[in-house]
């Protein structure tokens, strides 16, 4: 342990996490620019993440559990404007009206209230309508709409302009999940496809749901199951963040960290967290599922070292061998580093760094290969890793050369890194700046451009000594170079976002 005064990670501010807004910008706030924007990017960056931690004299215990806020960055003839607002969810709602947390989370055990009894609890096992709808993780367009997700079975359509609340959706009522991963796939033509948990003739399965495309219509209406895999253990789930797509399959890594199905009933009598009900089984290795695109059902599995991922960075097929690149972990302690008492306290522990230390890894096997056969992981780069990003467009699902994420090293000397790496040769490239911490940075590809990384990566900016400060910075994704950035002052401090969207502005 250091000494109290002492800093394990002195070049780390992990304030940028703790932060809670108090004052949302309904009214865009101008920046200050330096450099020169490209004047063919148009569009808005819409992010998503925790917005606050507290509710009256209470505070979360999770960083999943803060209110979600949703930003957005428009960006038009060489200049851009700054907005955020809280999604009004029903959580939200009853939390501020009792000024308190009465809503159980992900990680924070809500007060009891005097006005629920335990048969309310027992109800609200079947009624998902009681359970938290707090979507603070991702932003994802269906059709011509924005949603707000999370993993539970509720999201928001929100106004990409004005950022209000529009609407509110249950998967549950749209297509029997009782939940989804964070991370749907949009497809070239416009569909949607996400992996979720349903009953299918009684009985549990992981199953993948496609929203079709329709420029008229409701495209929720329209939803319906395309495929489904048993669960390597029926009463223990593999926990999904995200899942991959290629050319002819549905990639579905079951991790051997896993939802208690017998301790999501008990903490729902008991009013716990859902953390509690995740059960890691460092014996068993991670299982590599392919479901068949035109059958929806599996034809293999493959297996590799027992390893937590959050994130795929991008998955395809190449010469009859497929490929899976990931943010890679050894084991999940990824999730308690995001407890607020571990973030507050991580400068006096030693084992911090080693809980986000993300790489990432190739996985590579041939199709061919016998069921069961095993994967070794291969390191792309040596460098801390997490909300990766590619030039989805085009290469999601196809072979691919670069992407692009954010420093998970917590005791790097510049832990606010963005880097590119070359998954073909393992060159890397990275931008960073002192005390500064970037978002997820996003690419956006430059008109009529012939190369894969020909565009600019939008990242929104934090300053550990600056809390009521935040940048847009555009660097040429190229070169990794700073082409331009936009300060803003915001009128209360600004939190760190986790993922987003980019929406070009239409002509």
């Amino acid at each position: 342990m250091a000494k109290s005064n002492e800093k394990l990670y002195p070049n780390c501010d992990s304030s940028v996490w703790l932060r809670s807004c108090d004052i949302e910008v309904t009214q865009p706030l101008h920046g200050r620019i330096t450099g020169q924007m490209p004047t063919w990017l148009r569009g808005s960056l819409l992010r998503n993440g925790p917005g606050s931690l507290k509710v009256g004299s209470m505070r979360f215990e999770h960083l999943f559990d803060s209110s979600a806020l949703v930003h957005r960055f428009s960006i038009l003839d060489g200049a851009a404007t700054y907005q955020c607002r809280f999604v009004r969810t029903n959580t939200l709602k009853r939390n501020r009206a009792a000024n308190r947390i009465v809503v159980t989370e992900f990680g924070t055990k809500a007060v009891p209230d005097p006005c629920h009894t335990i048969f309310d609890r027992v109800a609200s096992i079947f009624k998902p309508s009681e359970l938290s709808d707090n979507t603070m993780i991702s932003l994802y367009p269906f059709g011509d709409e924005i949603y707000s997700f999370t993993e539970g079975p509720f999201i928001h359509r929100i106004d990409p302009k004005t950022l209000d609340t529009l609407e509110r959706k249950d998967m549950m009522k749209c297509v029997a999940v009782v939940n989804h991963t964070s991370h749907p796939h949009v497809m070239p033509n416009g569909d949607v496809i996400n992996v979720g948990m349903s009953i299918v003739k009684g009985r549990l399965r992981h199953v993948i749901v496609k929203f079709p495309y329709t420029e008229k219509g409701d495209m929720f209406e329209r939803a319906h199951i395309i495929g489904s895999m048993k669960p390597r253990w029926t009463m223990h789930p593999s926990y999904m963040h995200t899942f991959g797509v290629t050319e002819n399959y549905f990639v579905i890594i079951e991790q051997p960290l896993t939802v208690s199905i017998c301790g999501v009933i008990r903490n729902q009598l008991a009013n716990k967290p859902m953390i509690s009900c995740l059960q890691w089984f460092p014996e068993h290795e991670t299982n590599i599922v392919l479901i068949n695109k035109k059958t929806g059902k599996e034809v293999k599995r493959f297996r590799t070292e027992t390893m937590f991922f959050l994130h795929i960075i991008n998955a395809f097929e190449q010469d009859g061998r497929l490929i899976v690149d990931l943010c890679s972990y050894k084991d999940a302690k990824a999730l308690d580093a995001m407890y607020v008492k571990a973030i507050e306290t991580m400068q006096s522990n030693a084992e911090y760094a080693e809980w986000f230390r993300g790489r990432p890894k190739r996985l590579e096997v041939s199709l061919a290969a016998p069921a069961m056969s095993h994967v070794t992981p291969r390191l792309l780069a040596d460098l801390g890793c997490e909300t990766p990003r590619i030039h989805y467009d085009l290469y999601n699902g196809r072979p691919y050369r670069y992407f692009y994420a954010i420093s998970s090293d917590v005791d790097a000397e510049n832990p606010g890194a963005i880097i590119k790496v070359d998954t073909s040769t393992g060159e890397t490239w990275s931008w960073c700046e002192s005390d500064c911490y970037p978002s997820e940075p996003v690419f956006i590809p430059e008109p009529d451009s012939r190369q894969e990384d020909g565009g600019v990566l939008l990242s929104a900016l934090l300053w550990g000594s600056r809390e009521c400060s935040l940048g847009l910075l555009v660097l040429d994704a190229r070169t990794m170079k700073e082409i331009a950035r936009v300060d803003f002052e915001t009128p209360s401090p600004a939190p760190k976002c986790l993922h987003g969207w980019f929406l070009p502005e239409k002509a």
